[in-house]
């Protein structure tokens, strides 16, 4: 038997004062688990740009790094 099934049987055989007892502190519990976004987020994260990197190069690199693969 797990210890999910453990739990299940003896919240079962619970007084119902015990059982909402429980019930209280399972959801405060849950609520100190979660995570919350900062105040300030405003979605998901946005995908990073690369942009200053490629522009980066100039024609003279060009071939620079082909063999970097091969070391």
């Amino acid at each position: 038997m797990s210890k999910i099934e453990e739990i299940e049987q003896a919240v079962e055989q619970l007084p119902l004062t015990d059982f909402v007892k429980l019930a209280v502190w399972f959801d405060q519990r849950r609520q100190q688990l979660e995570i919350s976004p900062p105040a300030n987020d405003k979605g998901p994260a946005a995908a990073r740009d690369h942009s200053a990197f490629l522009n980066s190069y100039a024609p003279q690199d060009e071939g620079l790094y082909d063999d970097a693969a091969t070391r």
